[in-house]
């Protein structure tokens, strides 16, 4: 074992002043005495070394000047970015749906049983060109046929159509020499005033209906004439 200064708690003779505060140093005989302090010394050195490696090789060593590394700010706006990036992809990302991958359609609307409002004053065109007002041929149920001739649908109000109401069929210009479904009054509006009234595209394939009542209230909208079950009733009480 090594001997303490004269007065038991300093250096060795020889050794160079050592701070006060570490108190009595012992100096072993044997240098493999200290073999384990070495190893954890060493294992401490080395886990030292990679945590500054691998600080070094992103950016993120502390500089001699103090100054912030510039590896912060970069990870932390590289993590913001994959936040906000992930955040729209969950977002905008296409679900699958539960039946098969099918799209869910919505029906297209078949009717609406409120009152709209008063029909507006508008006069059409016959064959002839001649103008005809349509408050004239009130009660009606005025078909709009200007994306679809739809005979069956035309010739299923016709033939439903109380004594009292008239079926109208509308279209876009007047078509001199087609044969009408008997009972319907043909007329043309060049103006598009009825659409632009009903804020309704046309679309192919699809009739659309209005059912006036004798006050020119526009009782119900039929944006897609269909069986005349669905109107029947409402056909019958315009005669009222």
């Amino acid at each position: 074992m090594g001997m303490p200064d004269a007065e038991g708690h300093g250096p060795p003779d020889g050794l160079p002043g050592l701070p006060p505060e570490w108190g009595r140093v012992v100096v072993p005989d044997d240098a493999s005495a200290l073999a384990d302090e070495a190893r954890q010394v060493r294992r401490e050195l080395r886990s030292r070394r990679r945590g500054t490696g691998w600080r070094r090789h992103l950016g993120l060593a502390p500089r001699a000047d103090g100054r912030v590394p510039l590896g912060l700010p970069v990870l932390a706006l590289l993590v913001s970015v994959l936040i906000t990036l992930t955040g729209l992809a969950a977002v905008t990302w296409p679900r699958s749906t539960r039946s098969g991958g099918s799209p869910t359609v919505l029906p297209y609307p078949t009717g609406t049983l409120a009152a709209v409002g008063p029909l507006p004053a508008l006069d059409l065109v016959d064959a002839g060109d001649s103008p005809v007002s349509l408050r004239s041929l009130l009660p009606a149920m005025i078909i709009l046929v200007d994306a679809c001739a739809c005979p069956e649908r035309v010739t299923e109000a016709a033939a439903t159509a109380p004594t009292g109401v008239t079926v109208v069929t509308v279209t876009e210009t007047p078509r001199p020499g087609t044969s009408p479904v008997p009972g319907v009054r043909t007329l043309a509006d060049p103006a598009g005033g009825l659409r632009s009234y009903l804020h309704l595209a046309a679309h192919p394939g699809t009739a659309t209906a209005l059912l006036v009542d004798r006050a020119g209230t526009v009782v119900r909208v039929l944006p897609e004439l269909g069986p005349v079950e669905a109107y029947r009733a409402d056909l019958a009480h315009l005669a009222a």
